[in-house]
């Protein structure tokens, strides 16, 4: 027959709380027998980082819109980068291109704040 987990008393003060866990393991308040080992996906980074090197006026010029559209300067960097990759895929419809629909293709919110 299996041990029931002990119950974890109930606290008049922080302190009292605090000494109580300074002598007791937590192990003692479940049961452990009935854990099971899940499955851990093996993730992968979504981002990658990259150094491109610009002229010091275009990052200027870039830091100068992004303040406008009150977002970051490498945020927009990067819809400009899928927008323009979409361009050239041709998956942006004309009205894309003018800035009307833009959609999120890329995975970027931006794209809707920066219509």
């Amino acid at each position: 027959m299996k041990k029931m987990p002990n119950q974890v008393p109930e606290f008049k003060t922080e302190d009292e709380e605090r000494y109580f866990w300074a002598t007791h393991s937590p192990l003692d308040f479940f049961d452990t027998g009935s854990i099971r080992r899940g499955p851990i996906p093996k993730l992968k980074p979504s981002l990658k980082s990259i150094s491109i090197r610009v002229s010091a006026d275009m990052l200027a010029e870039l830091k100068t819109l992004a303040n406008k559209k009150d977002v970051l300067y490498q945020s927009l960097a990067k819809v400009y980068l899928a927008r323009q990759i979409a361009i050239e895929r041709g998956s942006l419809s004309r009205s894309a291109r003018k800035g009307k629909d833009l959609g999120t293709k890329y995975g970027q919110k931006e794209y809707l704040r920066l219509r």
